[in-house]
């Protein structure tokens, strides 16, 4: 089966599944499995976050769901729509195509607000056990990528090929959707390497880092999309090691987290965006045992960051690992912390040879 006729077909199939309850005079409805927090597992044997066996019924004969139910109907029809016309939206978008009146004598709009209609995307992502780019839906598009790897793009029509060798400064940025109608060829890059911050992603681009390590170099921004997490997780599975740099901070280390094991809310989909083996090398607060300029060059920990290490700690699948329970002891224990900028400290190539003892003599926290 062809996967742009797959996501057509489960709509389809769900459809016929309401119209044979109407017609046989049942109640229409459809199962779901709940995304509730007491409903969110840690599988400790595939090491990523994902959902229990909780179940949720959604139907048109009940009050307080009748205009969720028929909420839910109209965003499945208007993703058939997009598919059939293979055109492409936001969750945005979306909003504004189902933004409109009952009828001339209902003072009520299908949705009023993006939060009604967001929260239903994913009930039918869960529902039918695909990802809303299946259904033609974009999400938000952030992440930068250089390295020795080409991009073949079928869009709008037309095949484009894409070096990632040759983006100059800027390099390739990451879609939304890295699974259809986009296929990555010669890959011949040793490992993945992911960095937090796109300040030293420019660095390590400007001195070349992923070509003299025949690297792949990654910026999420900040904490990685939901694209960016897939193409992770696709390199992973292309047997590439994958190796994550970010701040000495509980948020640089959540982003670690959820390439990792996933996160919380994106459970629904953990096994496609999560990836076990990814591997953290640093900024690590024992950097300053081994570093001796980064002692001065520490910043206070706010009671913020202090609460989220706390948190983090409680977190079944981080306090498994001893190594990073002594880092998040350590971090709140001295209330400070470690930006990766610091590394550029001694002077601006510094970061480049941090990065490459610490792979080469394999100084991971798992």
């Amino acid at each position: 089966m062809l996967m742009e006729e797959k996501p057509r077909q489960k709509l389809e199939s769900l459809g016929k599944l309401l119209v044979g309850d109407i017609n046989s005079g049942k109640n229409p409805k459809f199962i779901t499995a709940a995304r509730t927090k007491s409903n969110i597992v840690y599988d400790s044997k595939s090491g990523f976050l994902g959902l229990g066996r909780a179940k949720e019924e959604r139907s048109f004969i009940n009050v307080a769901q009748s205009k969720r139910f028929m909420q839910t109907v109209a965003i499945a029809a208007k993703c058939h729509r997009f598919l059939a016309e293979n055109l492409h939206t936001t969750i945005r978008g979306l909003f504004y195509q189902l933004k409109y009146s009952l009828g001339e004598d209902i003072d009520e709009s299908i949705f009023s607000e993006q939060s009604e209609s967001n929260p239903l995307i994913e009930d039918i992502e869960v529902a039918l056990d695909m990802k809303r780019e299946d259904l033609n839906l974009n999400a938000t598009r952030r992440g930068v990528l250089a390295g020795n790897i080409k991009v073949i793009d079928r869009f709008g029509g037309e095949r484009t090929e894409i070096d990632c060798s040759k983006q100059g400064r800027s390099g390739w940025s990451i879609p939304s959707d890295v699974d259809n109608d986009i296929e990555f060829v010669d890959m011949t890059a040793k490992y993945v390497l992911i960095v937090e911050k796109d300040a030293l992603w420019q660095r390590l681009n400007e001195d070349g880092f992923w070509k003299k390590e025949n690297a792949i170099l990654i910026t999420p921004q900040g904490q990685a999309t939901r694209g960016t997490r897939r193409l992770i997780r696709k390199f992973a599975d292309m047997h590439i090691p994958i190796y994550v740099f970010t701040d000495s901070d509980a948020w640089g280390w959540y982003i670690y987290w959820t390439i990792k094991t996933g996160s919380i809310n994106l459970a629904y989909i953990g096994k496609e965006i999560a990836t076990p083996e990814a591997r953290f090398i640093g900024v690590t607060i024992s950097d300053l045992d081994k570093y001796e300029f980064l002692k001065k060059l520490t910043i206070k920990a706010t009671e913020v960051d202090l609460k989220r290490a706390q948190e983090m700690l409680g977190y079944e699948w981080i306090r498994q690992h001893k190594e990073w329970v002594t880092e998040l002891e350590r971090m709140i224990k001295s209330k400070i912390k470690l930006e990766q900028d610091a590394l550029q400290g001694p002077r601006l190539t510094f970061v480049d040879e941090y990065i490459r003892e610490k792979i080469k003599n394999k100084e991971f926290l798992p």
